[in-house]
This record gives C-alpha cells, structure tokens and sequence, in this order.
C-alpha cells in the first residue's frame, strides 16, 4: 500500500469529512419538505470500498447530523451492495431502501445509495437518508401510534434502483409517489437526496484528481485504523468491570406497560461489551426497534463517555460489541411494528447506556434528557382540497451534568433535529400554533438543574384532521444523577373547540376538528449534584428567567425567594 505522511492523512480526513458535510448541505438546500429543510431531519456520510476477492463498503465519514441515522446507516448501505454486488453497479445508479429488516430503521427514513468510480473503479458510495412527511400506511405522516405490525406503516421498500446510469427509474418512482398522500412533495424530496449524492461523486473525483487515487485510498484504510486506535485508547482508560442499569418505556401503545431495556456493559483492556439480556421480548405496539437502531444508540452512548473528537467511521466502533437477544423490543423480528423503536426505543437504550456508565464514571456521564421524541403527526386536506401530511418532533429537557446545567427545550441525544419554525408551520399548513414556551420548574433541581421541557399547543383550522402522538416519558421520569433530581415528566391535552382540556395517552390517534386544540408538554432533563450545593447565584437567575417557581426556590433549594429577588 502506498506510503502516507501525517500531514496528508489529516488533509484528506478532513476532506472526507467536508464531502459529508456538503452533501447534507446540498440535501437541506434541494429539498422541498419542510421536515427535512427546516427540521434538518436528515443525514449524510461517505463510505469506502475496500478492494480485494470480497470488497465491502465500510464508513468512512460523517456529517454531525443525527446519531439514529448515521450509527444505522452502514447496515442499509450493507443491505445495498448485498442487494447490488460492484459488478452490477455503474455511474449514475442510485439505490433506494427503507426496509428496517433490511438495514433501514423504519419506514419514513428513505436511505439513497450511490456508487462513486473513479476511472471506472468503485472506490467509494455515498449515501443519505432523510425522513419523508409520508410514505403511506394507514395514518397521515407514517408515523401511526397504533400500528401492531409494519404492514400498516407504510410503503417497504426492499433496496431497488431508484436511478439507473443516471436516468430515473419511471416505474420505480411510479410505485412509490401512487401510495403515498404527497407525491409532489416525495418527489421533490427524492432530488434532493440525488443531488446530495451526486456532490459527493464530484468531491470524491475531485480529490483523486487532486491526490492520485493510490494515496487516497491509503488515507481511507489509514483514517479506519486511526479511529480504531482512539476508541481503544479511550475504552482502556475506563475502569475495567462489569455493570448493569436498568430503564423502562411507559408502555407500548396497545396495553403493554413497564417494558424494561436492560443493559450490562463489560469493560476488559480495549474492547468493551454491551449486552441486553434481560430487556423485554418484542411487543405488540410500535416501540419495537431493528438491531440497526439498538446499534445507532449503543455507539452513540459509547461516545458520549470517550472523546467525541474521536473521528466516527467502521474502525471507531470494532471495539464494541453488541448482544442483542433476536426478539426482544432492541432486536425485534418481523412483521414486528417499528415506527416508534426508532423514535422512543433508541432513546431509552441511550438512557440505559449513560445510567451504566454513570454508575461508575458519572462525571463522564450525564443525568437523563428528556427521554423521547415526542413525535406528532397532522394530516388530512386542506382548504385547497390539497392532500397535507406534517410530521415534527419536540424538544425539552437535557440532563445536567458535571460541567453545567443541561439546555432547555432542545432535541436531545438520538434526535438533534430542529423544531419547525411556527411561520414555516403556520404558512405550508391549516394548523395555528397557539403557544410555545418553557415549562416552568420542568427541569430536574441540582448542583446543576436539568433543562427545561417544552409546552407546543398547535390547533387545527380545518375540519378532519387526522392527529397521532407517539411519546413517552409519562410515567417513567427522566432520572437524576449523583444527587440530582428526577426532570418532570410529559402530559399530553386535547382541548375540543367546545371543551375543557382532557389528557390523553402519550401513545394515541385522534380525529381533529376546526378549533380543537392539541397540547404537548414535553419532560424536563434530569439534574445532576446536590441542590443544597447550587450556587444561589443560578438560583436566582432561574427565578428572574421563569425557569424555577418561587415554591422551588423556597422547598428545594432552602432560598428566600424575596431575598434573591433583591439581589
């Protein structure tokens, strides 16, 4: 293999790391949903082909994007090149898979894989995956709270060719715009991922050109090594040992309550083990989750408690290994329903993995986000007679943690989304938000308080609106840390236009009318340290801000409210 100075190693790390970077650019900027140009629900990265009788595609380089997407990734593009082996494959192709028993998550997350030759040799693949408002299935949005089996979540899409030589694939694209409620805007969204592609085909030429394709495929193996030797330098300074934590979803949506993610992590030299055992069998509702998505969240946890400056690609993650019995709701088998494993499940094993680790390194760690993603789903027909389908999360609390409070009102962990600015929402839709704000006293008490949850009330403006929440964190509270207290919990009210407010399940579908009112409120970050050791100068800085109420000051942190209030 060619020789590679240091210098030239970082250079060329960096820029594959810049084609990730563009392509997400790229994607944001082309596409037409507001889900994905607005919310940024999207994600790039860049693998390369190694050569030899059995080449494989193994990830190279990232956009910071979103941890359930970028750690689930390798598996959809795997599931491609297994489907479309390099000698099949040419310029121009695109491959399109959704399946999450096929390397996919769920359904709404279209992954588009694409070839990159270089004087016709398949040298690398880019690929991205955005969530699509919707793709079918038996609810608006695909993002249904009371599916029971993936049939009813919309359109599976084993890999196929979505662009062939660089043409589109007509009777493909037909299949998919004639069973989805927007086609207009999939279609537009499916040219955008395209684009995204074809930039990392011209930056990937263009550092061959710049480079010589042997030096650019010594920097990749090179860059793969690297990443190997930081993670195991940063497992082998975490104490050696065995330990468990245990975490609960609320429930599955369909009468299944108390579903335990159960987690040991086994920490010997270099090498770490996270095994599930013990973590409840798959369930009926939709909180199942693929194995890929158990994986996005075990990497993702993993470096959250390592440096995060160590670069992510195939050789960062060879340390870890992963159990996951095949079956449970972390490694679920078909026809399983898995829209919200996704969404809800990949958080709570990110919870169960920084409740392990902060067992024994809670300075490493952090106290519990908010704990969910708090998806909501609109759709029916606007005043135009024009089908819609509006799909966001919402934020709320991040834990507290050793070297600070946690963030108010944020997508915390697996998501790291944005949320859909109220005019985008309010102009591309018939819904008015009514009220967006922090929650008052939401975020854990502490040394150092968890964030604030938020509260989003969005009202329909036209009759026969579908509506799904699918949410957790309602009975189970997102936990303190080293002293800190548990952040508030989630509730959830639906205010018919002639009513009183009325809660309604975390997990539920409702038809909306003119005038009915949905409010979500979103848990607070668990806190982390001691109250009694706050600063009573962030105490009343609290006060001043609304984040804390007078009775907090006063009950938990032992303050005269009135006195800060002089200060």
């Amino acid at each position: 293999m060619t020789a590679i100075d240091p210098v030239t190693l970082e250079v060329l790390r960096n820029a594959c790391v810049a084609v990730a970077e563009e392509m997400n650019a790229t994607l944001v900027r082309t596409s037409y949903s507001p889900n994905i140009k607005d919310r940024k629900d999207c994600s790039c990265a860049l693998f390369d082909v190694t050569s030899g009788d059995d080449p494989a595609a193994e990830l190279l380089s990232q956009a910071e994007n979103i941890p359930v997407h970028l750690g689930a990734m390798p598996h959809s593009v795997a599931a491609a090149i297994e489907a479309f082996p390099p000698e099949t494959l040419a310029d121009g192709d695109a491959i399109l898979l959704n399946d999450p028993f096929h390397g996919g998550a769920h359904l709404p997350d279209m992954t588009l894989v694409t070839p990159v030759f270089v004087e016709d040799e398949l040298v690398a693949v880019a690929a991205n995956r955005a969530h699509h408002a919707d793709v079918g299935g038996g609810r608006a949005g695909s993002v249904a709270a009371d599916s029971t089996e993936i049939y009813q979540e919309g359109l599976r899409v084993p890999p196929v060719k979505l662009y062939a030589g660089g043409d589109p694939v007509e009777d493909v694209f037909d299949l998919l715009l004639s069973n989805v409620r927007t086609p207009d805007e999939r279609r537009g969204d499916f040219r955008a991922q395209r684009a995204a592609n074809r930039t990392a085909v011209e930056r990937v030429r263009d550092l061959a050109e710049r480079h010589g394709l042997d030096t650019l495929r010594a920097a990749t193996s090179e860059i793969k090594a690297y990443g190997e030797r930081r993670m195991r330098s940063e497992i082998e300074a975490l104490p050696d040992g065995t330990v468990s934590f245990e975490d609960y979803l609320d429930d599955d949506g369909q009468g299944t309550e108390d579903v335990r993610i159960a987690v040991t992590v086994d920490v010997a030299g270099d090498e770490l083990v996270v095994d599930f055992e013990g973590t409840s069998e798959q369930v009926p509702g939709a909180i199942n989750a693929p194995l890929a998505v158990t994986a996005s969240a075990t990497y993702y946890a993993v470096r959250c408690v390592t440096d995060p400056d160590v670069p992510p690609n195939a050789g960062t993650y060879r340390p870890i290994e992963i159990r996951a019995p095949e079956g449970s709701v972390v490694n679920a088998t078909p026809p399983a329903a898995v829209v919200g494993g996704n969404l809800e499940l990949s958080q709570r094993v990110t919870d169960a993995l920084l409740g392990a680790f902060g067992e024994e390194t809670p300075a490493n760690s952090v106290a519990a986000a908010q704990g969910t993603m708090n998806s909501v789903t609109f759709g029916g027909t606007d005043r135009d007679g024009d089908a819609f389908a509006f799909y966001e999360t919402i934020g709320g609390g991040y834990g507290g943690r050793a070297s600070g409070d946690g963030m108010d009102g944020v997508h915390a962990h697996m998501s790291n989304t944005l949320n859909t600015p109220v005019e985008v929402l309010e102009t591309a839709y018939p819904v008015r938000v009514r009220r967006y704000e922090y929650r008052e006293d939401s975020g854990g008490s502490g040394e150092f308080r968890g964030g604030l949850g938020l509260r989003r009330d969005i009202e329909a403006l036209v009759d026969g609106v579908a509506f799904s929440l699918l949410a957790d964190r309602r009975r189970y509270a997102p936990y303190g840390l080293a002293g800190g207290d548990d952040g508030a919990r989630g509730e959830d009210y639906l205010t018919r236009a002639e009513g009183d407010p009325e809660r309604i399940p975390a997990k539920s579908t409702h038809d909306l009318d003119a005038g009915d009112v949905v409010s979500v409120r979103t848990p607070g970050g668990g806190g982390y340290g001691d109250p009694a050791d706050r600063d009573p100068a962030a105490v009343a800085r609290d006060l001043r801000l609304g984040a804390v109420s007078a009775e907090t000051v006063r009950s938990v942190y032992g303050l005269d409210p009135d006195e800060l209030d002089a200060q």
